[in-house]
């Protein structure tokens, strides 16, 4: 138990990874560029909902077992959220005077929670396995997450949220991990069993993330202020950067 706990408070650590790029001169050129980060932590998410949804039909046998979840995934967050009030945004003094954008820091955040809980569900799987494909599984993970959660804080901050309230949120939400672990320890079985729902409904989530938030935030950036050719740039970088993580340290 004490090494699966270990491994579960390293993930939650890897959560204020946000905090690496507000370091010396890092902190002003990410303000300046956040509308750009922003396209580049929608290519890190699209790869991850690409990697969810193979993990997803490898689990279920099927994409006709697996796709109903990501569906709901995303009708859940769609029909939530129209009854549920978002954040208030305020930004850090001497961050700027741009307006708020129509990013919803609720829904990225409840995206990762339910990711997490299946990430402590794989480290419980992999230890039970052995110790060394615990540790392999465990790095893996934090390494993964580290991009994801940093692609997050981007969006955090350009939806408004504080660099110290971003960092806030993005460690209590990564706490859920916890509840993967700890039930997976003593419920191993049945948690194993929830392992496609709560994938499928991370994937769905983050579907909606990506295609209602990140990209047409991206998009009315570019008819804004231009710097087509930039977003883009961005964006395949979040893609490419991320596709080689999942290509060489797959989930275990």
């Amino acid at each position: 138990m004490l090494e699966i706990l270990t491994a579960s408070f390293l993930v939650m650590l890897v959560s204020l990874s946000g905090k690496l790029v507000t370091w010396r001169q890092a902190g002003p050129f990410i303000e300046r560029n956040l509308h750009f980060f922003v396209s580049f932590a929608a290519g890190v998410l699209l790869v991850i909902i690409y990697n969810l949804s193979s993990e997803i039909i490898e689990h279920a046998g099927s994409i006709t077992f697996g796709l109903p979840w990501i569906v709901a995934g995303a009708v859940l967050v769609l029909v939530a959220f129209q009854y549920l009030p978002n954040f208030h945004h305020h930004h850090d003094v001497g961050a700027g005077d741009h307006t708020h954008s129509r990013i919803d820091a609720n829904r990225i955040l409840l995206s990762d929670g339910i990711h997490n809980i299946g990430d402590g569900v794989v480290i419980v799987a992999s230890f039970a396995a052995s110790p060394l494909l615990g540790m392999a599984s465990t790095a893996s993970i934090l390494v993964h997450e580290m991009l994801q959660e940093i692609s997050e804080f981007f969006v955090l901050r350009q939806a408004g949220l504080s660099t110290r309230t971003a960092l806030i949120y993005n460690f209590a939400v990564s706490s859920t991990i916890l509840i993967g672990t700890i039930g997976g320890y003593f419920l191993l079985e049945q948690f194993e069993a929830l392992e496609v729902p709560l994938l499928g409904l991370a994937a769905g989530s983050y579907l909606i993330v990506v295609f209602h938030d990140l990209i047409p935030h991206s998009l009315g950036s570019v008819r804004e202020r231009g710097h087509y050719g930039k977003h883009v740039v961005f964006f395949a970088a979040g893609i490419v950067l991320m596709a080689l993580f999942v290509t060489f340290l797959p989930h275990t």
